[in-house]
């Protein structure tokens, strides 16, 4: 080959897929069609479902004043579930929609409409990463472990909300920040006020990073006539963007005091915990500020950037509990 000529991609990449990515390079071939299905070659989902976990669990730490090492087993099975539990739900996801995809330019190259996998294969897989996420969540307590069956419901849901709903970023937010109350109640035992605060801040920064995703797609969206916040504001996307913002600053910020304030927590704890929502606040202005919704590569860019945004508040909790 001569030297100035590119390799091949890798069979059966998918088309939004970082690339030099571990399951084009490193796995299996055969086994490279599942964990495309899995997402496992986009690992941005998976943060995204883990940080509210992880907020959850540090935050109820900091209310109770009591982090255990019970606790690390918590933040590496919630880890370990988020991994396990996206990919179920991605698969799922791609099963229902394997017709728009096979529509639509940057999905149609998934393994399901490009033809690495028939539909009963797929559904196999998300059955047995459901249960081994199942098995994992059998080490959480009672109240933890229903919690964690009934976010089974948003999941189902959520690949048919943009049929029938403009917002289906809400069902999204809905399943992807159920960790915020699953790690609170893991931690604590039981549901709490700060822990619903933060998960509606999750579900707020969620329509912040899913409408910007959701600009990739809007034009293929439209002719096929799947609804998307991203279609609904149109050129009032930055104004709505905004409003979620302050929404999530509002809510996180709520949270930690209603958490912190009644629980007696010192004053400099308190105060490095309030850092959360301010960091939160930070990373989503600069993304507005960066943010060219005509761009679907500078779209991608920013979706991917959450995983810092959303790391910033479990770093400041963090630190605030080692105060």
């Amino acid at each position: 080959m001569p030297e100035h000529q590119q390799s091949p991609e890798p069979k059966g990449q998918v088309s939004d897929a970082v690339r030099g990515n571990w399951v084009d390079r490193l796995a299996p071939e055969r086994a490279r069609p599942y964990l495309r299905l899995s997402r496992a070659d986009r690992p941005i989902g998976t943060w995204l479902l883990l940080l509210p976990c992880w907020w959850g669990i540090l935050l109820a730490a900091l209310a109770h004043g009591d982090f255990r090492p019970a606790d690390l087993w918590l933040i590496a099975a919630c880890a370990l579930g988020a991994w396990l539990m996206r990919g179920a739900g991605c698969t799922w996801n791609d099963i229902t929609d394997r017709e728009y995809d096979a529509r639509v330019a940057r999905t149609r190259s998934r393994p399901i409409p490009s033809g690495q996998v028939s539909v009963k294969q797929a559904a196999i897989w998300m059955g047995v990463q459901a249960l081994i996420a199942f098995a994992i969540l059998l080490t959480f307590n009672a109240n933890a472990i229903l919690l964690g069956v009934l976010a089974l419901a948003p999941v189902a849901i959520y690949p048919f909300a943009k049929r029938f709903t403009w917002w289906p970023q809400v069902f999204l937010g809905i399943a992807f920040n159920w960790g915020a109350l699953l790690g609170w109640v893991a931690h604590t035992g039981r549901l709490e006020w700060p822990a619903v605060l933060l998960y509606l801040a999750g579900i707020s920064w969620t329509l912040f990073y899913d409408t910007i995703y959701a600009h990739q797609d809007k034009e293929d969206d439209a002719l096929i006539g799947v609804k998307s916040t991203a279609r609904l504001f149109a050129e009032r996307t930055r104004w709505w963007l905004r409003l979620f913002m302050v929404l999530t600053v509002l809510l996180m910020a709520l949270a930690v005091v209603l958490a912190l304030v009644p629980a007696g927590a010192p004053l400099p704890r308190l105060l490095v915990a309030l850092l959360a929502p301010w960091a939160i606040g930070w990373h989503m202005t600069w993304q507005l500020r960066h943010l060219d919704t005509e761009d679907p590569a500078n779209c991608l860019r920013l979706f991917r950037a959450n995983r810092d945004a959303g790391l910033l508040p479990a770093l400041f909790f963090a630190a605030a509990l080692m105060l």
